[in-house]
């Protein structure tokens, strides 16, 4: 399993303080602190192009949309297809907390 070769104290330190950030502007502070812009941008790069594959988007239309290589897309799919499911619990429960957020507001 992938989830066993990156499983050591580091990571989760790095993990547990992800865990202890309380807000948008905590989680904006700490990447900023930790994370190059480069670094930051790559990730939520890849979280794009994740939700775009899960939308069924075509890699022409995430590639134009996210700047992603065709290499990049690649791999993000096969994540989002045989990983460990972080990307659709994690993309599940943003698009449940936008629908609700939506309802409150109607």
């Amino acid at each position: 399993m992938q989830i066993d070769k990156i499983r050591g104290h580091q990571t989760d330190q790095l993990f547990k303080a992800l865990l202890e950030l309380k807000d948008l502007d905590e989680c904006y502070e700490f990447f900023d602190d930790i994370s190059t812009i480069s670094e930051l941008q790559s990730l939520a790069q890849r979280l794009e192009v994740a939700q775009m594959l899960m939308k069924k988007k075509t890699y022409d239309k995430i590639q134009s949309e996210t700047g992603a290589s065709t290499a990049t897309i690649s791999r993000i799919r096969r994540c989002v297809d045989y990983g460990s499911g972080g990307y659709g619990k994690v993309l599940g429960r943003l698009q449940a907390r936008e629908k609700e957020e939506e309802a409150e507001t109607k």
